[in-house]
């Protein structure tokens, strides 16, 4: 029985990875196809890779979606780890439940509400204040940053409660300021935490398509949005070329990171058996 249940559990396994990454091999492989249908192989070509590089549109939402992602995961840092330190350190202050359900809030808040609101917020905001003129980068950047950063709250969150605040006290009462204290000792111990959060937030505002969609104006075009149009007229082979450089630089990111580990590791290994 345990031989036929771990068979089970692999072949259901290796079933879902299937069912997960093939027709990501099959996208990739028709990215190099010579025929403009996307499901009809006509030959092995590259030239929808020289199409996309000569794509300025493609290429103008690419380089919107970038900057718009960096400065929304670091701002998001920023605040959701302000919001967590206020959940974790500030202790049961008055309103601490209602605080922390509006944090975490965009969570569970559906991407077309939220994006509704944020347009009703900027029209009146622009009718009232005259600020912002229209809507562009900087409203996208501020409505990613909002709900970027309860991701990033619960994150750090979780990384705070699980850190031994004895370290901090000791560094305390050996005279250390509350300043050199969080550099020096805080800082190194939930970088692990601020950047997991910076990677989601970059990967959710890099992803996001609804609520950009609201807040967009002209000019200010994000990649999902040119996908999306592009796709309702018909898929081009250029999106399995963009796909396809995609999923290799994340891929590439990936190897990087656990070679990194690897080499990490086995040199603290090493280390020990020195002092061992």
């Amino acid at each position: 029985m345990h031989r036929l249940r771990m068979g089970f559990s692999t072949w259901m396994m290796l079933f879902g990875l299937l069912f997960l990454y093939l027709p990501m091999a099959i996208m990739m492989l028709f990215s190099f196809n010579e025929s403009r249908l996307v499901t009809v192989w006509g030959g092995f070509s590259t030239k929808w890779y020289a199409a996309l590089l000569e794509d300025d549109q493609m290429l103008s939402a690419i380089w919107t979606s970038l900057r718009v992602a960096f400065g929304a995961a670091s701002m998001a840092v920023v605040i959701g780890t302000l919001a967590a330190f206020v959940m974790v350190r500030f202790g049961k202050f008055r309103g601490h439940t209602m605080f922390g359900g509006m944090v975490t809030a965009p969570l569970v808040m559906p991407e077309v509400i939220t994006g509704l609101s944020l347009l009703l917020l900027f029209v009146s905001m622009g009718q009232m204040l005259g600020w912002p003129s229209e809507r562009g980068m900087t409203t996208i950047w501020i409505a990613h940053t909002t709900f970027c950063a309860a991701y990033v709250a619960i994150v750090v969150n979780g990384r705070l409660r699980e850190m031994d605040r004895s370290v901090e006290e000791a560094a305390q009462d050996l005279g250390a300021p509350p300043v050199k204290v969080f550099f020096g000792i805080t800082l190194p111990i939930i970088a692990p935490a601020l950047i997991s959060g910076w990677l989601l937030a970059f990967t959710l505002s890099l992803d996001d398509l609804v609520i950009a969609s609201f807040v967009a104006g002209p000019g200010s075009t994000t990649l999902p949005m040119v996908v999306f149009s592009s796709v309702r007229l018909g898929i081009s082979p250029k999106i399995n070329a963009l796909a396809t450089l995609i999923i290799l630089s994340v891929s590439l990111l990936v190897l990087l990171s656990w070679w990194y580990a690897q080499r990490v590791e086995r040199k603290n290994r090493e280390l020990m058996q020195q002092t061992g």
